[in-house]
């Protein structure tokens, strides 16, 4: 499969936490061809099952990829110079938004129909003096769609959802640029992973899982892991690239060496060495990435569901993390969909049973 085809129309497709249903549809198509059966749950978890060829009853790996963004939420419809005037959006963030990254982004009002806007404030020779050259706060800006007071409140209502609005940008050295690579981009992997599967035989049967409100709380993940009872889970998300000023010492990862594989509290020690080990089988270099507490990934919700599940967790590098530039080599998005093909065909009758012996290993 074509990452880089399927990339822009990942991206650009709004999604806020608690309003995925478009982006849901997109995955839903790409996903369609690859697997036996596609559903949604109450809180609007993508499940697709790809059956194993192993005998009934067979045990369940999910692949968890959260396809929320972050976004905006309208708290205020105001007027000026009065009710005869243009209308202004006042809103508050969904998730992790870098509110440095805000003013003068161009978004969508997911109204009663879809409103192109721009978020803006007063230019800086019109701000006092002493708040000149410094970050904007909610309380500065407003979303201007360009539309008369009296017809905007008829098209918007406080609580609806604002998503940015971003094409996607190919830039050198195979190297993309846009919004919602978190974690659109895993989303990707996974459909890399079950393009490669109908090419190889696995005993598991594999829940590809798009979930839902990540952002605001690992909330799909926990519902689907509840709802599912997979036997093993693997959370794909992004981790930090290395970049100008950012910190090393194994904090940061190359663009263009690979995906990470965590490990730490969240993480099972059997998942992750069955990791490591599918990526040595395949010559793939996989960077280790310690998380001495919660991850901040579906990880710590799957792992935590029902009795508990072992759980692991794949990481992609990006830059410039929730903003609207996110940035991200294709190569590490195919080779975390190998990745995860590799450790699925690996699986066996006898995986689970050694799963303890690992946790008593260590």
């Amino acid at each position: 499969m074509d990452v880089k085809k399927l990339l822009p129309l990942l991206s650009e497709t709004p999604g806020p936490s608690g309003y995925e249903s478009a982006i849901a549809a997109v995955i839903h198509k790409a996903w369609e061809p690859y697997v036996d059966e596609i559903s949604t749950d109450v809180l609007g978890n993508l499940i697709a099952l790809k059956r194993g060829q192993g005998e009934d009853p067979r045990p369940r790996i999910l692949l968890a990829a959260h396809m929320d963004e972050i976004a905006l939420l309208v708290t205020n419809i105001i007027a000026y110079p009065d009710d005869n005037g243009y209308g202004f959006l006042k809103v508050s963030k969904i998730g992790g938004v870098d509110t440095r990254q805000t003013f003068a982004q161009q978004v969508t009002v997911h109204g009663q129909r879809d409103l192109p806007g721009v978020i803006g404030c007063l230019p800086a020779h019109l701000l006092p003096e002493n708040r000149r050259n410094k970050p904007f706060d909610y309380q500065d800006l407003v979303v201007d769609v360009g539309l008369p007071f009296q017809e905007l409140k008829t098209l918007v209502s406080v609580g609806d959802f604002i998503s940015f609005r971003q094409s996607l940008r190919e830039l050198g050295n195979g190297r993309v640029a846009g919004k919602s690579l978190d974690n659109r981009a895993s989303v990707a992997a996974v459909t890399v992973c079950l393009d490669l599967l109908r090419g190889r035989n696995h005993t598991w049967d594999v829940l590809a899982v798009a979930t839902t409100q990540e952002e605001i709380g690992l909330r799909g993940a926990m519902a689907v892991a509840g709802g599912q009872q997979p036997d093993l889970a693997i959370a794909l998300d992004v981790t930090w690239a290395k970049g100008p000023l950012a910190k090393d010492g194994g904090l940061t990862f190359e663009l263009g060496d690979g995906p990470t594989l965590g490990y730490g509290p969240n993480v099972h020690p059997g998942v992750f060495k069955a990791l490591k080990s599918a990526a040595a089988a395949i010559e793939l270099t996989a960077t280790p990435e310690g998380h001495a507490n919660q991850s901040g990934t579906d990880t710590a919700g799957l792992q935590i569901a029902l009795a508990g599940i072992p759980t692991g967790l794949i990481s992609i590098p990006q830059r410039y993390m929730h903003t609207m530039v996110e940035c991200m080599d294709v190569v590490d998005i195919e080779r975390a969909g190998r990745l995860l093909a590799e450790l699925i065909t690996r699986l066996d009758g006898n995986f689970l049973g050694d799963l303890t012996k690992h946790l008593m290993d260590e």
